[in-house]
């Protein structure tokens, strides 16, 4: 049998500049991307939920319904898809409040093609998940049961919330990577719910209870000061 080829990503692009419009799609469409359009937030949103496509390109300023408006909609509508905001406004405020509401990056206009596709793989990469999902692992003397929120330490019981296991399954899907309490934010809790990063670092330290030797001086979760943290056990997936 020959090898299949994975379906080509996904990407909405919603802009109501018809020469705009018309240069991103064709870009996309050269880099092998199936690529959805619509003119107004309203149509945008529909497609959207519709579709689930990989990435919306999202213009800020649009009628009906604003790319603000789209944003938090799909954001409620927790759609798995990535949104990188496309604007002319510069206002830092601007930028602060499409990444609070849940925005993966921004594009400035005018923007160049080069600089777009960067963003839109950077984006793509990241957001990407992975290809075969861990769902039972073991390190050191620890067991997880991700499908079942379960796991062992030796022969004690975990005691973790669901969110305790999203935290350790993001680590042990990346192992020795630097995790930001930013990005632990994104992915853990979503932007919609607006915790601190010191939400963050209680979650950790309740964590570490649980999984380490010695929870005061940890070894598989190890502080990145002013950054997050990083795990550092040798996963062995169960089969």
């Amino acid at each position: 049998m020959g090898i299949v080829e994975p379906p080509p990503r996904k990407i909405l692009v919603v802009e109501d500049e018809p020469a705009i419009m018309s240069g991103i799609k064709d870009t996309l469409e050269m880099e092998d991307y199936e690529v959805l359009t619509a003119t107004d937030g309203q149509e945008g949103l529909k497609i959207a939920l519709e579709e689930d496509p990989d990435l919306v390109l999202l213009d800020v300023m649009m009628p009906k319904l604003s790319g603000f408006d789209v944003l938090r909609k799909l954001r409620e509508n927790r759609i798995r898809g990535a949104i990188i905001m496309l604007t002319a406004k510069k206002e830092e405020e601007d930028k602060v409040r499409g990444l609070k509401l849940g925005a993966d990056d921004y594009v400035t206009k005018p923007f160049s093609v080069v600089e777009l596709l960067a963003r839109v793989q950077a984006v793509l990469r990241r957001t990407e998940p992975p290809a075969d999902p861990l769902t039972e692992v073991v390190f050191h003397d620890v067991k997880v049961d991700f499908d079942k929120l379960e796991g062992t330490k030796g022969d004690r019981p975990l005691q973790l919330s669901p969110r305790h296991f999203k935290i350790l399954r993001l680590f042990v899907e990346n192992p020795g990577r630097v995790i930001s309490r930013n990005e632990l934010l994104d992915k853990v809790w979503g932007y919609d719910n607006f915790p601190t990063t010191r939400t963050v670092d209680n979650h950790i330290v309740q964590l570490r209870k649980q999984i380490e030797d010695v929870p005061s001086e940890p070894k598989l979760i190890t502080s990145v000061r002013g950054v997050g943290y990083k795990f550092n056990g040798d996963v062995d997936p169960e089969d």
